[in-house]
């Protein structure tokens, strides 16, 4: 089973005070980005990888979804997700993308938002997605940026300025990487851009966009913060189709 870091106290405590958290699908930056590359759900069975909250099954059913799946393996999220309602429309099951088995054909859009880099074969994960979706359906995912995620031993630095200097330490040296994000130990798995892209069309999907995320000239001017951001993608944005 895969780490359930998200059920720790401290952990689901520090998680519960972030913006996109807090604000939802709007406090998460590469979100617009994220929804240009979304089909029109209306009429769709929708599977949500790591719901997390529920946010974007919500706007899901808010925009015409037939179904919506949200699985997580945080039994403190989905009773998040649950609390939010709605009471009817969708359907809130804990699992572990690991071991993910879904029913064939059962879905017209499978959807992931920074869950991926918790999983550690994603050979498996990918080929279950694709068996689960009709022919034509979608996969769209966010993943945290293989550039971007800090390995056991750092690869960047403080500067005289207290910012981050980079690029990550060993790229091309993959596998289960420790941070202290929120708390000390999270395991993240740590792949190339090209081994995630390989994965997809070797389980038979047919890569559509890529994205690494950039803010936009109004989002910086919106939230200054946001200009690290330029320093290297913090996010690898993909949409593939069945």
């Amino acid at each position: 089973m895969a780490q359930n870091i998200y059920d720790q106290p401290d952990f689901f405590a520090g998680y519960s005070q972030l913006g996109r958290s807090v604000e939802g699908l709007d406090g998460a930056a590469e979100w617009p980005a994220l929804r240009a590359m979304l089909p029109d759900v209306g009429g769709l069975r929708v599977v949500d990888l790591g719901c997390g909250f529920g946010w974007f099954c919500r706007w899901a059913h808010e925009n015409g979804a037939r179904e919506v799946l949200g699985l997580d393996l945080s039994e403190k999220m989905l009773a998040r997700a649950r609390a939010a309602g709605p009471d009817t429309g969708i359907t809130y099951e804990r699992a572990d993308l690991d071991q993910l088995s879904l029913p064939q054909g059962g879905f017209d859009l499978a959807y992931s938002s920074l869950a991926l880099h918790y999983v550690e074969d994603i050979e498996r994960l990918f080929g279950a997605v694709h068996e689960a979706l009709s022919p034509g359906g979608h996969f769209v995912f966010s993943t945290e940026h293989p550039i971007y995620m800090a390995p056991t031993n750092p690869g960047w630095s403080i500067d005289g300025e207290g910012k981050r200097t980079w690029p990550v330490d060993q790229y091309l040296v993959e596998g289960p990487r420790k941070t202290n994000w929120l708390a000390k130990g999270v395991v993240k798995h740590h792949r190339t851009i090209g081994t995630t892209l390989n994965a997809l069309i070797r389980a038979g999907f047919t890569i559509e966009h890529v994205e690494e995320f950039s803010p936009t000239d109004a989002q910086i001017a919106a939230r200054p913060d946001l200009a690290e951001e330029l320093e290297r993608p913090m996010f690898l944005l993909v949409s593939a189709c069945r």
